[in-house]
């Protein structure tokens, strides 16, 4: 069934606002809950991050009051709807629980993107950088079992593999080798602007995740590997946004990330288990519809275009939480040694990418290489979960 949310007919913005009663969300049971809805959740929580930041940059250079004022009003209720999202998560979960969580999200809404882009060039950036998630997802999994004595799988279940990708510490690179080319907003299919959002409303999400729960930790290993991979995900929020056009004009963006709120809402809507969860996604989504329907109208005022020009005539297939382990392994089997140059990418570690990594590693062992060594050092073993067999790779391989 096609659906076009330009033609549907949202929530009036003056029947959105919600009572403390009905924000009072009821959390996932995390012993019982399917997994993708979890990640359906942070997905959502990252979404809605960034289209209240975004809202807040545009007020601040925006000199219509008018403008300003309707901004206020819409970017209210999506706070509103963050809350709710995000307050989905229960308080019964660790910090290191929900960061597995983060990583998961990380690697298979990535995985699935690559799968479905169009674009080679901006496939390319998805599949590089999935890789590097799926790394941080080992050796997170391994500080888990380290200093809370518990097996990832009982967060990422059957779903989503636990072994190394590209290694942690090779993640390193000049901040110059982080700036992709961007899309062109004129050729580019809608489908990739929304992907390229998705992604990096996803990353940016993770960062400022890390960046205030690092130093909660009283465990020095811990303290260090959420310091470590907070950097690289800084190099990954550099990454993806820079695959944005930025000559898109303000009124362009506002639309464009109304018009993706639509259509993850809608996409989790259809694909949800949970129907507690299911009935919020639907009700956000009523809510988006009519705050795409003031961007459309404040863009035909300001920018002087239709919205039909830019945006897909339908919602595109749905975004799908499903297992990607074939897909990632074939990866892994062939871009594992790769980095990056310029805005392009090659095998060899190049000069730069060399001299970087020698200043931040001060030939110092990085917490990513350590916390596998001390859990194998206590637990006998290091912690995977190889669901299809061994490593693709012989030389990764548990021995």
């Amino acid at each position: 069934m096609t659906f076009n949310p330009l033609r549907e007919r949202g929530i009036p913005l003056d029947r959105q606002v919600r009572n403390w009663r009905e924000l009072d969300v009821t959390p996932i049971d995390p012993d019982h809950a399917d997994p993708y809805t979890r990640c359906r959740i942070i997905t959502m929580n990252g979404i809605e991050i960034e289209s209240i930041m975004f809202s807040h940059h545009f007020a601040r250079r925006c000199p219509d009051l008018g403008v300003r004022q309707r901004l206020a009003e819409v970017r209210y209720v999506e706070q509103q709807q963050q809350k709710a999202v995000n307050w989905l998560l229960p308080g019964l979960a660790s910090v290191l629980e929900t960061t597995i969580a983060y990583e998961q999200v990380a690697v298979d809404l990535t995985a699935w993107v690559a799968r479905m882009e169009p674009d080679p060039y901006l496939r390319k950036a998805y599949e590089f950088g999935v890789l590097e998630d799926f790394d941080h997802l080992y050796r997170y999994a391994n500080l888990y079992e380290m200093i809370e004595h518990r097996k990832a799988e009982k967060i990422v279940d059957q779903l989503t593999e636990v072994m190394p990708g590209r290694p942690t510490k090779m993640h390193h690179r000049h901040p110059v080798d982080n700036v992709r080319e961007h899309y062109d907003r004129e050729k580019a299919k809608p489908v990739s602007k929304l992907h390229a959002l998705t992604i990096m409303s996803a990353e940016q999400q993770t960062m400022n995740f890390y960046m205030n729960v690092g130093p909660t930790y009283m465990e020095p290993i811990a303290r260090q590997l959420y310091q470590e991979i907070g950097l690289i995900e800084e190099e990954h929020v550099t990454h993806y946004e820079s695959l944005l056009d930025p000559r898109e004009t303000w009124w362009e963006q506002w639309l464009n990330h109304e018009y993706n709120e639509c259509y993850l809402y809608h996409s989790f809507m259809e694909t949800e288990s949970d129907p507690k969860v299911k009935a919020i996604w639907e009700l956000h989504l009523n809510m988006e519809l009519e705050h795409l329907r003031i961007a459309a109208d404040l863009f035909r005022e300001h920018d002087g275009r239709d919205p039909e020009q830019l945006l897909a005539p339908t919602l595109p297939t749905p975004v799908t939480f499903e297992p990607n382990t074939g897909y990632l392994r074939e990866l892994i089997s062939t871009q594992i040694d790769h980095t990056t140059l310029g805005t392009g990418y090659v095998q060899e570690a190049h000069e730069r990418f060399q001299r970087w990594q020698e200043q931040i590693h001060d030939d110092v062992e990085p917490a990513s290489e350590r916390v596998i060594d001390d859990n194998r050092a206590r637990s006998g073993e290091e912690y995977r979960l190889e669901i299809e067999g061994g490593h693709p790779l012989y030389s990764l391989r548990s021995h």
